[in-house]
Formats: C-alpha cells, structure tokens, sequence
C-alpha cells in the first residue's frame, strides 16, 4: 500500500491497481474539498451531502432471482 496526503485526507492505493483505501472522515474532507471547487467554479452543480461518522450504508438492492433477470438492470 502507498499513502498519500490529498488536502486533510490521507489515502492508500494498492499499488497493483487493487483500490484505494480510505477512513469514512478522510473520504468526508475529499467530498467537502469536490463541494468547495464546486462552489467556486461557474458550473451550476448540485451540492453534495456531507459525511458524518454517525452515518450509515444504504440498504443493498435486492439481489436478482436469476441471471436473466441480472440483463435488464
């Protein structure tokens, strides 16, 4: 794993490609920081939800009943 500073968030990275690996806070100060450049920039987008430790996952999707249902996803 390599780490890497990102603002106020520490990230790894598998270094074979694997995925990036970060804290719930730390994902929270990248949504902020894309929020903040969001505010500043002349695109009108959508303010992002903040993250919080006290939140939790959605739900999963119901898993299809067979494969053929998986085609008209």
């Amino acid at each position: 794993m390599t780490e890497r500073s990102i603002g106020d968030a520490r990230v790894s990275r598998c270094p074979e490609g694997h995925g990036v690996f970060l804290e719930r806070a730390d994902l929270g100060a990248l949504v902020e920081a894309e929020t903040d450049w969001h505010e500043r920039s002349v695109h009108d987008t959508a303010r992002l939800p903040r993250i919080t430790a006290d939140m939790t996952a959605p739900p999963l999707p119901p898993s299809p009943r067979g494969w053929v249902e998986t085609l008209f996803d």
